[in-house]
């Protein structure tokens, strides 16, 4: 009756995506299980389910940098390779905050005590990790100070 760990869930999907013959979800899981073995070898310990959402956000990050890079460049086959390769990752983060979600975070740090920015992102980061781009929740957090 235990959980699957997320690292548990990406090896399934891997296997299972080897026996359908899909090398798109292939090529990304392979890869992106390679960068999890790396960095538990980094930590000297088994990575946990925060870790993993920590990496997949880096991850896809990369991805979207990449494919903004080569579309400056007028390379759209690559860029679009990014792109799908960034949706493939998503589906192993938990669900996006919506912004209504994230200022009532903010306005609850304010209630809180954080006076400034920093005690503001302080307090909400951690909350929305992987779940809300930080220059957004930094703008939130902004127009909330205003």
């Amino acid at each position: 009756m235990s959980q699957t760990t997320l690292k548990e869930q990406l090896r399934a999907d891997l296997n299972q995506a080897r026996r359908d013959r899909d090398k798109l979800r292939t090529t990304v899981l392979t890869g992106f299980l390679a960068d999890l073995r790396n960095k538990e070898i980094e930590l000297g310990r088994e990575v946990s389910d925060d870790d993993v959402t920590g990496l997949v956000t880096t991850a896809i990050k990369r991805r979207r940098e990449s494919a903004e890079q080569f579309r400056a460049a007028g390379r759209t086959e690559l860029s679009e390779k990014e792109d799908a390769e960034a949706a493939q990752l998503q589906g192993y983060l938990p669900p996006a905050l919506g912004e209504d979600e994230v200022r009532a975070m903010i306005r609850a740090a304010i209630d809180g005590g954080a006076k400034d920015l920093g005690g503001i992102m302080k307090a909400v980061s951690p909350q929305v990790k992987g779940r809300f781009e930080g220059r957004e929740l930094n703008r939130l957090a902004k127009e909330a100070l205003a």
